[in-house]
């Protein structure tokens, strides 16, 4: 079973897909932690992501591809996976296809959350870490979800209707509880 999970920041796409992954037994791929997996066993990917990185760049489509194409060939990832966050643009979503080369995705799964939850979620997130002594993330806030929602949205909206176009796209309720918003998820993908 070869899924996408969608959603914007804050939407639990990290905690469904591990249930998931638990779930159907297939890795999840996160492209984030993919990246700084690569980078700290300073693979050839990974010397070429850090260097970007270092400089505050966004790591270019061809290098997050071919990041990907290594993955997916594991023999972890031979009966599926889940691609949590990706792609995030046609143009990624047209390149993931090539890579599959035929091994089509089952389906891809969005989840959809109000804003005023989005922005609750984040800052709970935030209050928890400094509760914790943990270290905020510097998009944990008002202003930067702000912007990062409307990118996602510009970026999006094409890409659910380039896979709803397909009849790949099945929407689940995000702002339900964790566990009924799984239950969803499996329900979505049988």
């Amino acid at each position: 079973m070869r899924l996408v999970l969608l959603g914007p920041p804050g939407a639990g796409k990290g905690t469904q897909a591990f249930k998931l992954s638990q779930i159907l037994a297939i890795p999840q791929l996160s492209t984030g932690d993919m990246l700084r997996t690569a980078v700290a066993a300073e693979t050839a990917i990974g010397r070429q992501a850090a260097e970007i990185m270092e400089r505050g760049d966004l790591v270019p489509d061809p290098l997050v591809l071919e990041m990907i194409a290594e993955r997916v060939a594991q023999p972890d990832a031979e009966k599926g996976f889940i691609l949590d966050g990706f792609p995030r643009t046609v143009a990624q979503a047209e390149s993931l296809d090539e890579i599959l080369d035929g091994h089509n995705l089952s389906c891809v799964l969005e989840l959809k959350v109000d804003e005023r939850q989005l922005l609750d979620r984040i800052l709970g997130r935030a209050a928890q870490a400094r509760a914790n002594g943990e270290a905020v993330r510097a998009d944990d806030n008002e202003k930067a979800l702000s912007a990062r929602l409307r990118a996602y949205a510009d970026q999006t909206r094409p890409l659910t209707q380039y896979y709803e176009a397909r009849g790949l796209l099945r929407t689940v309720d995000a702002s339900l509880p964790v566990d009924r918003v799984t239950a969803e998820l499996v329900e979505a993908i049988q």
